[in-house]
């Protein structure tokens, strides 16, 4: 599946210019943001975030730099179109100059979004699509919560469309932070169902680059570390959210996961959970959890030699296993390991509904994450992919 670079090809890899990872290191957003001339930063973070101080603490940061702030906690679970907007209108009366995304998946999401159109202008529809921007996004520093979705350091921004309730993928070189910062301090407090959560979209983000057909040796050798940290800490982490070593791990596991799928992109499963988000507004990672074991089997026959090395770095012994057996083992343990952490069993338990799934499936044929899936499926198979899921 990996390829080395031809002289007709040329493989691309993205990530931000500076990463911080480690307890405490989010205190250093301030003088970080000040370094590349920021003056006045929008913090783009979610109600919950406001709630619980977070993003109090984050603007107390700034300030002691010499920075003024101003604080949007509109970014709903699944932001929308609308959100995003919302933040452009504050972006611009307040005269910012800088953006701070303060969150997992979402809050960065829609700073994202909000740096595309305050820097080229529009709505952010336009944006939907590989690399539509014309113009560099308005700077942006992404200091992350949650361990898993790795939007903190991708290229990837994910906006639902509030007239269609469809996702629109965005995947623009441009909408990549300039500085992203993953503090274990800032995860502690998450629930173990958000931990979990989280910790399978990472898995998710490293099997899918694993077996893409964009692949690298690069992104190869990140999925692999990840998946193996994930595998060694994800349970751990939920059963002790105070498990700072555990913690760390899924840092970087999450991490090494988003520079995987950041190069080699994804597949099916994400294809499929951002039609389940749009339509239901159901926690991402846990749509990824579900589906996972369901997409893996249906492309267990155009990639079975990675879903046998993933037994392997999913700890399973396979010295006495044929390829076609680890293959299947590696999809076992996904679902054991899902189960154990609390994901639900299925998408029934979501109150996902059979006669959404033909137009679900039609509109995941046009997402983007469906071009590097191993195996092409038709509008019947990614329906039955749904129905297996139930």
């Amino acid at each position: 599946m990996a390829h080395i670079a031809l002289a007709d090809h040329t493989d691309s890899f993205f990530i931000p210019c500076i990463t911080l990872i480690g307890p405490g290191c989010a205190k250093q957003a301030g003088d970080r943001a000040k370094a590349l001339g920021a003056k006045k930063a929008l913090i783009v973070t979610d109600a919950g975030m406001q709630k619980l101080g977070v993003a109090d603490t984050i603007s107390g940061y700034l300030l002691e730099d010499g920075l003024g702030t101003v604080i949007y906690a509109g970014a709903e679970p699944n932001p929308t179109d609308v959100n995003v907007h919302e933040g452009v209108r504050l972006f611009q009366e307040k005269n910012c100059d800088f953006i701070v995304s303060l969150g997992g998946g979402s809050a960065h999401d829609c700073a994202k979004g909000i740096g595309l159109v305050t820097a080229g202008g529009g709505n952010i529809r336009d944006y939907e699509g590989l690399d539509r921007s014309k113009v560099p996004m308005t700077p942006l520093i992404a200091i992350n919560t949650t361990a898993g979705t790795a939007s903190e350091m991708t290229r990837f921004c994910i906006i639902t469309n509030s007239e269609t309730h469809v996702k629109m993928a965005i995947v623009d070189w441009r909408c990549t932070p300039m500085i992203a910062i993953d503090d274990p301090n800032l995860m502690v407090a998450m629930p173990p169902a958000l931990t979990a959560a989280t910790g399978m979209d990472a898995l998710t983000h490293a099997i899918e680059a694993y077996v893409s057909t964009a692949a690298t040796p690069i992104t190869d050798a990140c999925a692999e570390k990840a998946i193996t940290l994930i595998a060694d800490n994800l349970a751990k982490a939920v059963g002790n959210g105070e498990n700072m070593e555990a913690r760390v791990a899924m840092c970087y596991a999450q991490y090494l996961a988003g520079m995987a799928f950041n190069n080699a992109s994804l597949g099916y499963v994400h294809a499929m959970a951002h039609q389940l988000g749009g339509f239901y507004n159901l926690p991402h990672g846990v749509c990824n959890a579900v589906l996972l074991p369901h997409v893996c089997r249906f492309n267990l026959i155009a990639a079975a030699d990675r879903y046998a090395r993933i037994a392997g770095l999913l700890g399973i012994p396979t010295d006495l296993m044929s390829r076609d057996e680890a293959a299947e083992a590696a999809i076992d343990a996904i679902a054991i390991l899902s189960k154990s952490v609390g994901i639900p069993s299925g998408l029934a338990k979501l109150g996902v509904k059979a006669e959404d799934h033909k137009i679900m499936a039609t509109h995941a044929q046009k997402d983007v994450c469906m071009l590097t899936n191993p195996r092409k499926a038709t509008l019947d198979e990614i329906v039955g992919v749904f129905e297996a899921a139930m």
